[in-house]
């Protein structure tokens, strides 16, 4: 066996040295070699000797080496980096351009890819401290630092892929219609084509037929990686920056975001993915699918800190990576593009839930929202010009409904007034005991039929519809920019107090429509409650005073919209609270309704025995603490 052994190997030996020796270059192709081997020396060293090696960056001077030689000398020292697609991997960055009514979208042909989109029909307003303030065009996808980029699984690279984002494409522009092209040495191409459709919408699809001997043969899909640095677009950055999210949709779910109001990240690969959205306050940038949802997703939000002190070149970095399916049959994959404003019209025309990545809330505040704020808002929109006179239309609309249980709340307030005599006497009776005067005036309360509590349902019924407006006035787009009596932007503050210095919690301005809300709402509290007994609980007294103080620091920076309908609110409130009990109630009709009340039979139960009783319980277990 061992002499098998050795004949074996000898004739393996032989055959490789008989395979070498035929297949060995020939004089002229070894002298062909050596002298471009000598051309690529002396190219570099004439490159780098032209630098300050010592001053100059190594990427510098790799650039100038780049720039020196002949396209062809690179494509063959880039074969062992790009593979087949190294005739792409040398070129000279141009730049192309298509346009509508709405948009002008910028191309560049190193990756295939829109390097920025001007939105014509909205701009951002710009106002630094001391100056006039200026409008500049809102352009998106803008940032130098933005990645789009296909990592196609190639199987002689290095790294096991080839980044497009490395790659010059040739481009072909005819009508609205651009086609990039990343040429290879096998036949095959990966092409990227862009359609600009109407309005903000681009038709896109990537056609790699040709290119399946290339790939490897066991990767399944082709990686999108997708970075986009905001920046902000509305005076308020750090409230645009709480709204600004990548919104996702997964096929059978409802749509779900990542980032919105705190950095984040998930993983989506449970289920396949229909849709991604890079949205900020009112603007977004999608990527929809159309032949067939990605196989699954990561998306990431990260946040720098803004502040005064803050150096952040930008508002949040949102990253996506998404895995195509590599159909290999086809060899191509369609998809749309949105990149332009919330508008809820436009984004529900896709029939994809689109339009849920405007944040008008969650649960029964997001529906509000939707379909019954929303509409109310359009509607009135199209027959007057102003929303300032719109918001204040909807504020009566929505008084003259609530007016009969305001009216409710107004007449148990009256007829607590009518028997502040009838519980004077108990301030010098418990002067010392404020839990037996509680309790003593609990039972007047029901003796007369006279419930505390009875002006609390209107304010119940109002705060949905409050909270929802809250979320409404910064997320919709329709109050951007739509300037009323001194506000400049109803979705921003009205600056009208400008400051020299930052006020912590307040900023460094003072919102006019803030101001007065603050002032009406104290002037409605003093109003309301200076018929009512407090001396069982003092602290309430200074408490109710100290809200609107709270409320100022609150809503100062917050959207005019809102502060605009809340102090037309409080003066509709006002009107009708004054009014109703000057010209509606009267003393003597109260006390002859109180006198009527009290002579009914009461029933046992309720809420106000079930507080006696409390109040009692309270007095006991008080009493056993002091005797002990």
């Amino acid at each position: 066996m061992e002499r098998n052994h050795i004949i074996g190997f000898l004739l393996i030996f032989a055959t490789l040295f008989v395979w070498s020796y035929l297949n060995k270059p020939d004089a002229a192709e070894l002298e062909r070699r050596k002298q471009l081997q000598d051309s690529i020396a002396n190219l570099e060293a004439a490159a780098i000797d032209t630098l300050n090696t010592e001053a100059v960056s190594t990427d510098i001077i790799r650039q100038e080496i780049k720039t020196t030689l002949p396209d062809s000398i690179l494509q063959l020292q880039n074969a062992g980096l790009y593979g087949p697609f190294a005739p792409s991997s040398v070129g000279e960055e141009k730049e192309y351009t298509l346009e509508n009514s709405k948009v002008k979208v910028t191309f560049s042909n190193k990756g295939g890819k829109i390097t920025s989109v001007e939105l014509k029909e909205h701009t951002k307003q710009i106002r630094e401290r001391g100056k006039e303030m200026v409008e500049e065009q809102v352009v998106l996808l803008d940032d130098p630092r933005n990645k789009f980029e296909y990592l196609l699984p190639v199987a002689s690279a290095p790294s096991g892929s080839v980044s497009t984002e490395d790659l010059y494409f040739d481009a072909k522009v005819k009508g609205e219609e651009i086609v990039f092209t990343a040429k290879t040495n096998v036949g095959g191409n990966f092409v990227q084509k862009y359609t600009l459709s109407e309005a903000y919408k681009i038709d896109y699809a990537i056609d790699y037929r040709g290119l399946e001997r290339v790939f490897d043969a066991k990767s399944n899909s082709i990686e999108l990686n997708w970075e986009n640095y905001l920046h902000p677009y509305e005076r308020n950055a750090r409230f645009e920056q709480q709204y600004s999210a990548v919104y996702f949709k997964e096929t059978e779910e409802s749509v779900d975001d990542c980032g919105c109001m705190q950095d984040d990240k998930k993983v989506l690969d449970d289920n396949k993915v229909d849709w991604v959205s890079h949205s900020n306050q009112y603007f977004n940038s999608t990527l929809i699918t159309n032949t067939s949802p990605f196989e699954s997703a990561v998306v990431e939000s990260v946040g720098p800190s803004l502040g005064e002190d803050s150096d952040a070149d930008h508002m949040e970095l949102l990253t996506s990576v998404m895995q195509i399916p590599l159909d290999r049959g086809a060899g191509n994959y369609e998809m749309s593009m949105y990149v332009g404003p919330n508008d809820y019209y436009a984004l529900s025309d896709f029939n994809v839930s689109l339009e849920y990545i405007i944040p008008f809330g969650n649960s029964i505040f997001g529906s509000i929202n939707r379909w019954v704020i929303r509409p109310v808002f359009d509607f009135l929109s199209k027959y007057i010009g102003s929303l300032g006179i719109v918001i204040i239309l909807v504020i009566f609309v929505i008084k003259m409904l609530l007016y009969p249980l305001m009216y409710k709340m107004l007449h148990s307030q009256a007829l607590m007034g009518a028997l502040k005599p009838e519980l004077a006497h108990l301030n010098e009776k418990y002067k010392d005991k404020p839990q037996e005067k509680q309790m003593e005036t609990m039972k007047i309360y029901r003796e007369y039929g006279v419930s505390p509590l009875g002006g609390c349902l209107p304010m119940l019924i109002q705060m949905p519809i409050w909270y929802a407006l809250f979320r409404f006035f910064p997320a919709s787009i329709s109050f951007r920019q739509e300037a009323f009596l001194w506000a400049h932007d109803l979705s921003s503050y009205d600056d009208f107090f400008h400051l020299p210095f930052h006020i912590p919690f307040v900023g460094d301005h003072l919102s006019l429509f803030t101001i007065l809300y603050s002032i009406s709402m104290l002037a409605y509290t003093y109003y309301n409650t200076k018929h009512m007994d407090m001396s069982a609980n003092p602290a309430m007294k200074y408490m109710q005073y100290l809200m609107p103080v709270m409320f100022f620091g609150f809503f100062n920076t917050y959207a005019s919209g809102l502060t605009c309908y809340m102090f037309f609110s409080n003066l509709i409130n006002i009107s009708q609270t004054v009014l109703t009990k000057k010209f509606v109630f009267k003393d003597e009709k109260l006390k002859e309704e109180l006198r009527a009340k009290k002579a009914k039979p009461k029933k046992k139960g309720g809420f106000q025995q079930r507080m006696e009783e409390a109040l009692k319980q309270q007095q006991d277990i008080k009493a056993k603490k002091q005797k002990k």
